[in-house]
């Protein structure tokens, strides 16, 4: 069935994303075979660990078993996480075109998925929705809601741009891809505030972090990664209030060399000390 407003999409497959590591496809075939007959469940893992990467795609033998699934299961908890359900949607071509694609920011934190469903369900038939998490499952404080007709997109932006939701006033802009974004940047400098470090030793924590760049600008946030252990991954975040401190430590670090910190990341530079 081909919509020709739209984009198409094969009606009885559903992506099922944001899962537990230790959910199987038997547990899977447990919980959507009580919507219909299902056909067959992969769980995607990494070829060489076989770990699960996090999501699994169901197919049912019949169309109308994969819409009552996703309508009933959609964000029901497995192994302590609530499951995203979508319609399984293979061509990237689609997901990265921006057709019905919205972007929305400046989120209060406790807003998940499933609130951003129910606030843009409203509108018309939601293809796919997600909320942007950091390493830790927090929220990033902005979302991608993608819609079947571009006019449900153009709707919601109508409507929800500039309206309070959880008393922040958040924005709902049309999504640019980024090969338009490109485009449209041409030779213009590029404007950014966060900085990736890595290459540090164990010795590093938040403190040590946070000294090491705060004489270059106000710092909002700043983070040094850790394992199950509570000990350093060897890399981290520095988040700044403006982007002239975060250019001033790309100019800097070039021509500075630190004993713990061996190469420094700012968007589209590698920089080695």
């Amino acid at each position: 069935m081909q919509n020709p407003t739209g984009p198409s999409y094969p009606l009885a497959s559903l992506y099922v994303g944001d899962l537990h590591p230790d959910v199987t496809e038997a547990m899977l075939f447990e919980k959507f075979s009580t919507a219909g007959q299902v056909l067959s469940i992969r769980v995607c893992r990494d070829m060489m660990t076989r770990r699960s990467l996090g999501y699994a795609y169901v197919n049912f033998q019949l169309p109308a078993d994969a819409e009552r699934a996703m309508d009933s299961m959609n964000y029901d908890s497995m192994k302590g996480r609530p499951v995203r359900i979508m319609w399984s949607q293979r061509d990237p071509s689609l997901r990265r075109s921006g057709f019905g694609n919205i972007f929305i920011k400046n989120l209060d934190k406790s807003i998940d998925n499933k609130s951003m469903y129910d606030t843009f369900s409203g509108f018309g038939a939601i293809l796919s929705c997600k909320v942007a998490q950091d390493e830790t499952g927090g929220s990033r404080g902005y979302a991608f809601v993608h819609f079947e007709l571009e006019s449900s997109a153009q709707s919601a932006i109508d409507k929800v741009n500039g309206m309070l939701l959880n008393g922040k006033k958040v924005f709902v802009g049309r999504f640019i891809p980024r090969t338009e974004r490109d485009r449209n940047y041409g030779d213009a400098p590029r404007k950014f505030t966060n900085v990736f470090v890595k290459n540090f030793g164990d010795d590093m924590d938040d403190d040590k972090l946070k000294t090491m760049f705060e004489k270059y600008g106000a710092i909002s946030s700043h983070r040094v990664m850790v394992d199950e252990n509570g000990k350093s991954r060897g890399f981290g975040f520095v988040s700044f209030e403006t982007p002239e401190a975060a250019e001033e430590v790309c100019a800097a670090m070039s021509a500075v060399c630190l004993v713990w910190l061996s190469t420094l990341f700012c968007p589209g530079i590698w920089l080695v000390v």
